[in-house]
């Protein structure tokens, strides 16, 4: 592998690309064929020896062409640098993404298959074991132990079979150093409000000690870069995704370049380009159209307007402001005077059984405007109700 020698086999640990996917109808493909220009590049200046990509290729089971595309030609530029393996996540299809992955057998390796969790990828003296997203229910069946036993429908469980044959494969190896790439959420990493919800039977997490027994965990699923604790020497992290798909992801994006020494595992991030910063920013709408707004223009950006009324054309006078702008929310800000007049209680009235019609409206408008009706406004109200209770009456 150009010459380097065994004791300094670097891996390159990415996932959670989500290829095709669209922040708030914004298409994200231009982006992420910057990571991917980004990713080749990064391989050829660090001497990368393996890829490994820990599922969420796509970010849906059909992928749109695009997607497929832009996949497709970042395989071939590192396929001629470097060793790749790729395993599927809950957003993929496996059966799709490893299509073809029977005649891949050189420098660009898809595992996606349940039944091979125990068949590594050898590097050198590293054995690269992939583990795709494993789905409590059909997973199980692909898992059965030498007694002829299935595990049970859990995620702890089937992951827990999986490693079972990761670590029965590396008992025969003898002195190697062992990767495992694997989809799951870990108990104790912190999640963002952008991961799809992977729940089987009340709980998706699994115990960091299912993974004991390995150098190193490259992990997939969570957006956020973090490490999390495994008993032993082994070394787990999420390397997260490399480009923010929600307002709630606001740490810096990165891959992980992991060294593997004799003795030793070394980890280090390698932060990805930030094609756009995504800002949230709360205000009234005359201070965001003034100074306030200035260090957001060129930002995807979340706005919070807290004037006591929703402002008249609120959503276009901030477009004129904020060329990407992708969520406004009207949330005022209720003031004592505001309160006093507001009909609203403490349980909101439509949750309320048997609640006055007329306070159910007052409280809409108490939502939308920031303040309860006015006296010509629950006047309005209060005799549109009444026609509606004629009319009732006489039908």
């Amino acid at each position: 592998m150009g010459g380097r020698t065994v004791r300094g086999m670097r891996l390159l640990h990415t996932s959670d690309w989500h290829l095709g996917r669209m922040l708030h109808k914004v298409d994200l493909l231009e982006h992420q064929a910057a990571f991917a220009d980004h990713l080749v590049q990064v391989v050829r200046e660090q001497d990368v020896d393996v890829v490994v990509v820990a599922g969420d290729v796509y970010d849906r089971a059909i992928p749109p062409v695009e997607a497929v595309e832009l996949l497709s030609d970042l395989l071939a530029r590192l396929a001629g640098r470097t060793t790749v393996v790729i395993t599927s996540g809950n957003h993929d299809s496996a059966t799709r993404l490893g299509f073809g992955a029977a005649v891949m057998r050189d420098r660009v390796r898809v595992r996606t298959a349940v039944a091979r969790v125990g068949e590594p990828v050898v590097v050198d003296d590293v054995a690269v074991y992939a583990v795709p997203y494993l789905d409590p229910t059909t997973a199980r069946h692909q898992l059965v132990d030498d007694d002829g036993q299935m595990p049970e429908r859990s995620h702890e469980a089937v992951l827990g079979a999986a490693m079972d044959r990761v670590r029965a494969d590396l008992a025969q190896r003898g002195p190697v150093r062992s990767v495992v790439v694997a989809h799951a959420c870990v108990v104790g990493a912190h999640l963002s409000d952008s991961e799809r919800d992977i729940q089987v039977g009340g709980t998706d997490a699994v115990p960091g000690q299912v993974f004991a027994g390995v150098d190193y965990v490259a992990l997939g699923h969570l957006h956020s870069p973090q490490q999390v604790v495994v008993p032993g020497p082994t070394v787990a992290r999420y390397s997260g995704s490399p480009l923010a798909y929600s307002f709630a992801e606001t740490e810096p994006k990165s891959s992980v370049l992991v060294e593997l020494d004799a003795g030793a595992v070394r980890t280090s991030l390698v932060p990805t380009p930030v094609p756009r910063r995504m800002s949230q920013v709360t205000g009234r709408l005359a201070d965001l159209l003034g100074a306030d707004g200035e260090p957001f223009v060129d930002d995807w950006l979340k706005v919070r307007v807290t004037d006591p009324a929703r402002p008249p054309d609120l959503v276009a006078r901030l477009r004129r402001r904020f060329a990407h702008l992708l969520v406004v929310q009207h949330e005022p800000q209720a003031d004592e005077q505001a309160a006093s007049c507001s009909i609203r209680s403490a349980v909101p009235a439509a949750d309320r059984p048997g609640a006055d019609p007329l306070v159910v409206a007052g409280d809409f408008v108490a939502h939308v405007t920031g303040s309860g009706p006015s006296d010509a406004e629950l006047a309005v109200l209060t005799c549109a109700y009444e026609d509606v209770l004629a009319t009732a009456a006489t039908v």
